[in-house]
């Protein structure tokens, strides 16, 4: 099975950006679809951004699309979310998930494999 650990997040002013990683160990990242969720406190976790094993097709909650750019390297068995204009609404833990599945899964229970998180925090 494959590990998964999310790295970059920070505190940052409205309008900055951040990127994230998430690096896999233990198999292949282009065995998976890989996804970010977030959640914000208080709040339900979210589907962020998905990305399928080859990396030709992606798919973007509303909430940041335009805003936010999910991409892999699978020759570096990394994944990023390069997030841009960020706003206090943003403000989250950030997850990576990963699935075997040619599709992009847009809820947490069809994830099969997690990472710890990281905090991303938003000043205005």
């Amino acid at each position: 099975q494959v590990q998964l650990r999310e790295s970059g997040g920070g505190l940052v002013q409205a309008g900055e950006s951040l990127r994230l990683s998430c690096a896999g160990s233990g198999r292949a990242l282009d065995s998976y679809t890989m996804g970010w969720f977030r959640q914000g406190p208080g709040k339900e976790h979210e589907f962020v951004a998905g990305i399928l094993m080859s990396g030709d097709s992606t798919y973007y909650a509303d909430s940041v699309k335009g805003r936010f750019t999910i991409s892999r390297d699978n020759a570096k068995n990394i994944m990023y979310l390069q997030m841009n204009s960020l706003k206090p609404e943003d403000t989250a833990v950030y997850s990576c998930a990963a699935k075997s599945t040619f599709r992009i899964p847009k809820t947490r229970a069809e994830y099969a494999y997690w990472g710890q998180g990281t905090q991303v925090t938003v000043s205005s």
